[in-house]
């Protein structure tokens, strides 16, 4: 594919100007959610063949989301695009000030593998709102369900409108050395870093959503059966392979045996007879490789099977984990959870304020002074309160990292915002044209000049 045409063609298309009324909009959205609804069969068979993820799991994480975010999208749009009047300084009078939301133009997606319907259609959406066009780049590495969403975007856009751009790391750059107008991009800190360098070259603004290792804090008032399974959830979600995947646990040493009784107890009723067959596998060999280095990080007390062969990793405890451990050098990305001891929960805020800031962070506490204590001294993205994960899940709060794991938010009206250039217009009157601001300056104009700019 030529993408410099591609984007030329996008570019013009957009200038003519079709894009911007309500009516186009929502429109576009409507047939969008008609075609998830029709190609949900065949986003499962493309799922189970790239991660074995189980129709299940593609509807909650995936399907289900972007169908929430279309209806919160519709609902709202006509209220998101009306200017808004603000006030105006009686200075500038006789005038009125208002805000006017603009489309950036041409904006590029580049979405991961890990929920490659949902991180590819959740911005699509919000540039589909603002009256954008768009260039969707789904990852190589989760190529059924790229095809998968490349036909279906096919089958009712336009190219000129929404492109999808099928391929690998030659596709990526070709793509990032054309201007584009707004890149949206989801994946690592270093790849982010090489996306903010191309972008920097064009002036093109950027919003980077990227990850890191997410902690999860239990202290001994946290319901601990609870917190088992809630965390169990959120690591075996995906097989560990989400960007707000609890990483690693700090845990209070006196309920810490306890813990891993509870988090065994709540495997074996996610998987009954520990049967796993529909759990999903690991994307490929090189990260399956990469991740089965990682248990010997510490004493397995649950799980540690691997299979090769499918590319399958039993969920995993690893005990009496050391901070400068391989595993705690990375980010995991699959479903194995080192355990930290501690006593003093300003051990835990004192290691996490030293490290990136992360993506999420989760804390399971009955204690409001530590609850207040953590939030109000660790910087992250986004979190919970003794839950994992399901802050991602609304429309209502925007999603997006800080410092290392990101810049820029979406879901809901922030996703709008993210592809909207927000102007600030005064109009001003004809009908009185007050002399202050204009030369010749006096001492008279002065005293006036105070009075209103004071």
């Amino acid at each position: 594919m030529n993408c410099h045409s591609l984007v030329e063609r996008q570019r013009e298309y957009f200038r003519e100007g079709g894009t911007r009324s309500f009516e186009f909009r929502i429109s576009m959205l409507r047939k969008l959610q008609d075609a998830i609804k029709n190609n949900e069969n065949i986003f499962n068979e493309a799922m189970k063949k790239d991660m074995n993820k189980c129709p299940s799991e593609v509807y909650m994480t995936e399907v289900g989301i972007v169908l929430e975010e279309l209806r919160f999208h519709i609902k709202h749009l006509s209220g998101w695009m009306r200017d808004k009047k603000v006030p105006t300084p009686l200075a500038h009078f006789p005038a009125q000030s208002f805000i006017s939301p603009e489309p950036y133009g041409v904006a590029l997606i580049m979405a991961p593998w890990n929920y490659p319907i949902q991180l590819c259609l959740e911005p699509l959406i919000g540039a589909v709102s603002a009256g954008c066009t768009a260039v969707v780049k789904p990852s190589a590495y989760a190529p059924a369900t790229g095809h998968a969403i490349a036909q279906m975007l096919g089958s009712i856009y336009p190219e000129e409108y929404i492109a999808v751009v099928e391929g690998g790391r030659q596709e990526n750059t070709m793509l990032l050395e054309e201007k584009f107008d707004y890149i949206f991009f989801t994946g690592s800190p270093s790849a982010g870093r090489q996306v903010m360098e191309s972008a920097a070259r064009h002036l093109t603004p950027v919003t980077l959503e990227l990850g890191g290792k997410s902690p999860v804090i239990v202290d001994k008032t946290a319901d601990l059966k609870l917190a088992a399974k809630r965390i169990a959830f959120g690591k075996v979600l995906n097989a560990g392979q989400t960007c707000v995947a609890p990483d690693y646990l700090f845990i209070h040493r006196d309920i810490k045996d306890e813990f891993i009784i509870l988090y065994k107890y709540a495997l074996e009723t996610f998987f009954p007879g520990h049967e796993m067959d529909d759990m999903n596998t690991i994307i490929n060999e090189k990260h399956f490789e990469r991740i089965t280095r990682l248990l010997g990080s510490g004493k397995i007390v649950e799980g540690g099977n691997t299979d090769m062969a499918r590319r399958f990793i039993h969920p995993t405890l690893l005990d009496d984990v050391r901070l400068d451990s391989p595993i705690m050098q990375e980010e995991i990305f699959a479903p194995i959870l080192p355990i930290i001891s501690y006593e003093d929960i300003n051990e835990c805020i004192d290691y996490i304020i030293e490290q990136p800031k992360p993506l999420a962070l989760y804390l399971f506490t009955k204690d409001s002074h530590i609850e207040k204590k953590v939030l109000d001294k660790c910087s992250f993205g986004g979190g919970c309160i003794n839950d994992t994960i399901i802050h991602t899940a609304t429309p209502h709060m925007g999603f997006g990292g800080v410092g290392n794991s990101g810049m820029g938010s979406y879901h809901g009206k922030k996703s709008f915002d993210t592809f909207t250039h927000y102007r600030s217009i005064l109009k001003k009157a004809n009908w009185l044209d007050i002399p202050i601001r204009y030369r010749p300056y006096s001492h008279k104009r002065d005293k006036l000049m105070r009075f209103f700019l004071k």
